[in-house]
């Protein structure tokens, strides 16, 4: 199960990712009533269809969500292939699935959840923590979407995503399994490793001419010139609209009169608790004991005692007792209301009597208090400017939209027109390759899967147009053509023929050292040689578990000095002890199998293909049973962890029967074609 799971985490995490997209996130809000349009279909659920419109405004969810996650290292493309974009499909019928399950058990989405929902959207509250309806009312203004619409949305995505949240509350596994699995996850095992560096071998690779230029030729990419081109490129946003808008003066101090409490940042406390919870299902006996014992630590703490060692020692908030009790600033409204009364009523330094609260007794000491603070006109009426330019450049941005659309496709040669009727930027990149970038780090406005496509496609090569603008993220618009194109060429062979020579050797001696390495391995084992059997001093069909010899042929010199170097080197280094998480100075690729192999009969061998490095074998000396008394305290997180692997498990397996029994039709070659179209 495990296994499973982690081969396939990347698909199952989108997956999820697909299935709780809120619309409330104002991700592409705008566009969601021709969300389920469009007549190119890429795939059917129970009739209906997945348009390709639908498929790109996931794309582009998940490109986002891959940018913010990764940041200068995101690369376009690991999105830009066929196993990527058959993901976001299978999450896209996932979802459709789900929508009608949720349809046909009739779910409801009470009110309350409802309210929680819009209460968790960025924005919506005041500084005092309550709804902000006015700011509520201009977010849906912006998207173009009405309260009824958008709630209606809202419920919608609450429906869907309550089936898959039951199924996640619904993972049970024996404690017999969770004890068994635990222990062999916290396992230790102690190993020796004997590296076979590639290096070491490279003296006897002695190649021919022949052997370099058939090299140099069958890795023609190796030696090329990257493709790139020189670019112009125009961007609309909100933020070029928001520096033309026209402000009135008056229409700010009006605001600000209006809106004087959205300003004031209430009184805070800063303050430390020890609490002793109380179960729900307690007697009064029991809760009489816990408040007895609760009165005398308050006790200890009034009479000079150290409140952070009594928390640390006592207090059962798994939150705060390791910092000795200390909850930080909080605001009125930040805790349950007898906790927040007892905090506020406090001056600095003293300790509050026994407060009860749903949670249990605490008694609070009071450690900090910031005041209440009042920021005047002068000091937000550019924040409220850059509020109202903002807002304005969104009502306006639709029109505008149209306007660029429009004008750099029917002045199709030059952004010179746009760039006059909307006052946007046209910039240059002298050397644009088709990662987006001008080498290893990406321009984020450009390094967009589709606009790449289109700006390197054959029509945008040849005719040097403006491609048609795409939406790279919300509310940026980005049109771009190619003013030079160089293509990829291979450099000459006389120009590269050292670095053709060290590539060889490189791939040779890599040969070397995993043929030395397995005749040690087989040498241990007492067995055949994994990969082939050595005859007369040569690989038997020139063949070897890492690859081909192809034309580098080992002479009977060669094999002989690599099998002397296999015995003849350092041998086995200090025994290292690994868990399953891998040690530094082990080789990642080889934690695995050092925890496949047997233990029953020591010491036992492996060999581990070290990439370009070389070749590890390992011998495996001990197994190390964890100590009970770790187990004992990791076990309820453990415990924890392996339900929520088996729910995803479980969750996996539910959505593949919906799927199966949603009629499902998908259209792979037909969106491929369409991919294809697009580059």
């Amino acid at each position: 199960m495990f296994d499973s799971i982690r081969k396939h985490q990347r698909l199952l995490q989108f997956v999820l990712l697909l299935l709780i997209f809120p619309a409330f996130a104002f991700f592409g809000v705008s566009g969601y009533q021709k969300f389920w349009s469009g007549a190119d279909h890429v795939a059917t659920v129970a009739g209906e269809p997945i348009s390709r419109q639908e498929f790109d405004q996931a794309q582009r969810r998940q490109l986002e969500n891959l940018k913010q996650m990764l940041g200068g290292q995101f690369d376009p493309r690991i999105v830009d292939n066929d196993s990527a974009r058959a993901e976001v499909l299978e999450g896209l019928i996932a979802q459709r699935a789900l929508l009608a399950e949720a349809n046909k058990k009739h779910i409801q989405v009470p009110d309350e959840k409802l309210r929680q929902a819009i209460l968790s959207i960025p924005g919506v509250k005041k500084a005092d923590g309550s709804f902000d309806r006015d700011q509520y009312k201009a977010l849906l203004s912006a998207q173009a979407t009405s309260e009824a619409v958008f709630e209606s949305q809202m419920r919608r995505d609450l429906a869907l995503q309550a089936i898959p949240e039951s199924i996640a509350q619904t993972g049970v596994i024996p404690n017999s399994v969770i004890d068994r699995m635990q222990a062999l996850q916290e396992e230790t095992r102690e190993v020796r490793e004997w590296t076979f560096k590639a290096d070491d071998f490279a003296a006897q690779v002695q190649p021919s001419d022949e052997q370099l230029k058939k090299y140099y030729e069958d890795n023609a990419r190796l030696f090329e010139t990257s493709e790139s081109a020189k670019v112009e490129y125009a961007v609309l946003n909100a933020d070029t609209l928001a520096v033309q808008v026209v402000i009135d003066p008056t229409k700010i101090k009006e605001y600000f009169e209006q809106n004087k409490s959205k300003y004031v940042i209430a009184e805070q406390r800063k303050a430390s608790h020890v609490l002793l919870k109380v179960p729900k299902d307690a007697d009064d006996a029991s809760k009489k004991a816990i408040r007895a014992k609760a009165d005398a630590l308050l006790a200890q703490a009034k009479t000079g005692g150290d409140f952070a060692a009594l928390a640390k020692a006592n207090s059962q908030d798994e939150g705060s007792a390791s910092e000795g009790g200390d909850l930080g600033f909080f605001g009125p409204d930040m805790m349950v209301k007898p906790f927040s009364e007892a905090a506020f009523a406090l001056k600095d330094g003293q300790i509050s009597e026994v407060v009860e609260t749903e949670f249990g007794y605490h008694f609070i000491k009071l450690t900090g208090i910031k005041a209440k603070l009042e920021r005047g006109f002068e000091q937000v009426k550019d924040e409220i400017e850059a509020e109202f330019r903002r807002q304005e450049a969104l009502k306006e941005f639709a029109k505008a939209a149209e306007t660029f659309n429009n004008t750099v496709y029917e002045q199709s040669d030059s952004f010179k027109p746009v760039a006059d009727k909307l006052k946007v930027k046209v910039q240059t990149v002298e050397s644009l390759n088709r990662a987006g970038g001008t080498g290893a780090e990406p321009i984020p406005v450009l390094n967009n899967p589709k606009l790449l496509g289109a700006l390197f496609g054959a029509d945008s090569i040849k005719n040097k147009r403006n491609i048609e603008s795409v939406e790279v993220a919300p509310n940026t618009l980005v049109s771009a053509r190619i003013v030079e194109h160089r293509a990829a060429q291979r450099k000459p062979y006389e120009t590269v023929q050292a670095d053709v020579r060290a590539g060889f050797v490189k791939q040779e001696a890599k040969k070397l050292a995993i043929l030395a390495g397995e005749a040690k391995l087989k040498e241990l084992k007492g067995g055949e040689l994994n990969g082939g059997e050595l005859k007369g001093g040569e690989l038997k069909g020139g063949e070897l578990k890492g690859g081909e010899l192809k034309d580098a042929q080992l002479k009977d010199a060669q094999l002989k000095d690599a099998k002397a170097d296999a015995k003849l080197s350092s041998g086995f280094g200090e025994i290292k002890k690994i868990t399953r998480q891998g040690v530094p100075g082990i080789a990642p690729n080889a934690t695995e199998p050092l925890f496949r192999l047997a233990s029953a009969k020591l010491p036992a061998y492996v060999g581990v293909d070290l990439a370009t490095t070389g070749y590890g074998l390992y011998e495996l000396v001990r197994v190390v049973a964890a100590d009970s008394k770790v187990l004992a305290e990791k076990r309820s997180q453990f415990a924890q962890q392996l339900t929520q692997t088996q729910s995803q498990q479980d969750l996996n397996d539910y959505l593949d029967t919906v799927k199966k029994r949603s009629d499902v039709v998908r259209s792979l070659s037909k969106l491929r074609s369409a991919t294809a179209q697009d580059q």
